[in-house]
């Protein structure tokens, strides 16, 4: 019997329910909140004194990276793993039930997971790095390079406390996904021991 398609979606119910969590949730959260929240941060970010050319300076000290572009990148490069898998998968004519029966397409599937898992817990630990876990009302910055007079100056930045909140949930949302891939690889293991036990 010749196969139509290849696997054009998770073999596991939570893998399912990851890319439906992943896919619409998470970049619904990002795209309308993340803006609506972010979205202005740099025209309303103001120092003392109250200078173009020095709010610029602190606030390219505050944000190295904008929070909407660190995100953008994350969720592109936590999908590739699956959809370099999910490529292969469709190219050789996989259907789910290959993954679990064939023990190399087992192997493939759980290190693609695998490789999730790590990119989620990297992108974790750089999040932490770069944005901290709370947004602050004040920001010090030491505009010294700019000019001497300037020195360290206090720098105000908008709605902090909306910021920390949008911070937290993206947390959360790493957080799950990393809980979901894990149950995922639990899932597709007893499923392949209960195939094995069933020959």
């Amino acid at each position: 019997m010749i196969k139509n398609e290849g696997c054009l979606r998770p073999p596991t119910v939570i893998g399912q329910f990851h890319t439906l969590f992943f896919g619409s949730v998470r970049m619904f959260f990002l795209g309308v909140l993340g803006f609506a929240v972010y979205g202005n941060e740099a025209l309303h970010f103001s120092c003392d004194p109250d200078r173009r050319e020095l709010n610029l300076y602190c606030y390219n000290q505050f944000r190295p990276i904008t929070p909407q572009v660190f995100w953008a990148l994350q969720l592109v490069t936590v999908l590739v793993p699956g959809a370099v898998f999910h490529l292969y998968a469709a190219c050789k004519n996989i259907d789910q039930e290959d993954i679990l029966q064939r023990p190399i397409y087992t192997v493939f599937y759980i290190i693609s997971v695998l490789l999730r898992i790590i990119l989620e817990v990297i992108a974790f630990w750089l999040q932490s790095h770069l944005f901290g876990f709370q947004v602050h009302p004040l920001y010090m910055c030491d505009a010294s390079a700019l000019e001497k007079t300037f020195n360290v100056t206090k720098c105000m930045v908008p709605e902090h406390f909306e910021k920390t909140i949008f911070l937290s949930a993206m947390y959360t949302f790493t957080g799950i996904t990393v809980l979901l891939c894990v149950a995922e690889i639990f899932e597709i293991l007893c499923r392949r021991l209960g195939y094995l036990t069933n020959q």
